[in-house]
């Protein structure tokens, strides 16, 4: 979802993968200073990976959001915190049951300042008590991100009455939207 930007907004790039992309787009969507969502892949060896090939597990690309935001509403810490609280960050190349390293956790980073950030991040969450196991999460230097194909963009939002929105990404949004309702967009 696009919103004007003003000219005078330095927007910045967050990229990560936290299994299905369908539910991490329709988490970071909500978010008030994120003004697009892009689901795509990255982190592979294929080059214009399709969907069906990422699925196959034959890319080793990960599903992934790319979020661009603005750093004065909102931070990359605070981006961080979010993709910390809504998936499993402890287990391997699975979500529920999405399985295979296209369900990855892992945090793509832009800016080597932004790969000091989620290190200090996924050390702190390492040594607090949210889980039990240790954090599998990757954290990577970005290399070329793939956006998908367009049916995969705004997914939840278009398509909320499909089975696996209903039963997967709509409790998952329920949780979100109670945790996080003080960072929500008003609109």
């Amino acid at each position: 979802m696009r919103k004007p930007v003003n000219q005078k907004m330095k927007l910045e790039t967050a990229t990560f993968g936290a299994g299905c992309f369908w539910c991490v787009e329709a988490v970071f969507l909500q978010l008030e200073g994120v003004h697009e969502v892009v689901s795509g892949y990255t982190g592979g060896t294929t080059v214009n990976p399709t969907y069906q090939a990422v699925c196959m597990g034959m890319t080793g690309h990960a599903e992934v959001v790319q979020i661009q935001f603005d750093p004065t509403v909102i931070s990359y810490e605070e981006l961080l915190e979010v993709l910390w609280h809504t998936h499993d960050a402890t287990t391997l190349n699975r979500q529920g049951a999405d399985v295979g390293t296209q369900y990855r956790s892992a945090i793509f980073y832009h800016t080597e300042e932004q790969r000091q950030i989620a290190e200090r991040s996924k050390a702190d969450m390492d040594t607090s008590d949210m889980w039990d196991d240790p954090i599998v999460t990757e954290i990577t230097p970005i290399d070329t991100f793939y956006p998908a194909e367009d049916y995969h963009q705004n997914y939840f939002q278009l398509n909320a009455t499909q089975p696996y929105c209903q039963f997967v990404i709509h409790p998952k949004m329920r949780k979100f939207t109670k945790d996080f309702k003080d960072k929500l967009k008003n609109d």
